[in-house]
């Protein structure tokens, strides 16, 4: 008896699967810990908290997304578009019906944790600073961008980065993101502007700059 109960325990801590599992996990929580060092606090108590908190989220993130295939989505259409749903939209679709206790559990640490500046940081570190990056996107489209107009893009862009953390990986990140760029969009259309004119405009004066460059 006692040989099989040792040879079952070697094909656990031996078993492939298992191994993978643990890996993964060591690497989330490198994650956390590599994203908390560079807030600098000097609070042990408080560094540990964050850091679990992180890698708890990150853990719950990942567990759902490979435990929900996009295809427990049936196929069928987008009812805003009218096109046939993609398989990132039914990812997105599956990976966005996970409890909302995995995303207030992380937010309610940070926020008690760690002031606005700090939770931004964390949250950047998630989403490899999108919002920063998006935003001086539109404002090299829309060179004459008023300081209304900016605060209401940087508001749909924080909105999507923290919408965005649930998803594990950056294409689906990244398409959260894309529906609050056309929120920004229709928010400048319907405030005067031509998006279109306005995108076609710096697509020409880029490809007029290359030319330049070129001759």
């Amino acid at each position: 008896m006692k040989k099989i109960l040792g040879f079952c325990l070697l094909l656990w801590l031996f078993n492939p699967v298992n191994a993978q599992d643990t890996g993964a996990a060591d690497e989330l929580q490198q994650k956390a810990q590599r994203w908390v060092e560079g807030l600098k606090l000097n609070d042990p108590a408080k560094v540990t908290k964050v850091e679990q908190a992180i890698a708890t989220h990150l853990t719950a993130v990942r567990d759902w997304h490979n435990s929900h295939p996009f295809t427990q989505v049936p196929a069928g259409l987008n009812p805003a578009t009218g096109n046939k749903l993609s398989d990132l939209d039914r990812q997105l679709i599956v990976c966005s019906s996970k409890p909302a206790a995995i995303h207030t559990a992380l937010m309610q640490v940070l926020n008690a944790e760690l002031n606005s500046e700090q939770v931004a940081f964390i949250l950047d570190q998630y989403t490899i600073g999108k919002v920063a990056f998006t935003l001086k996107g539109y404002e090299a489209i829309v060179p004459d961008l008023t300081e209304k107009e900016r605060a209401e893009i940087r508001k749909n862009l924080e909105q999507a980065r923290e919408q965005a953390i649930d998803y594990k990986n950056m294409k689906e990140i990244s398409a959260i993101f894309e529906i609050y760029k056309t929120k920004c969009e229709q928010y400048l259309n319907n405030n005067g502007r031509n998006w279109r004119q306005l995108f076609k405009n710096y697509v020409d004066k880029v490809k007029a700059e290359k030319e330049k460059k070129k001759s």
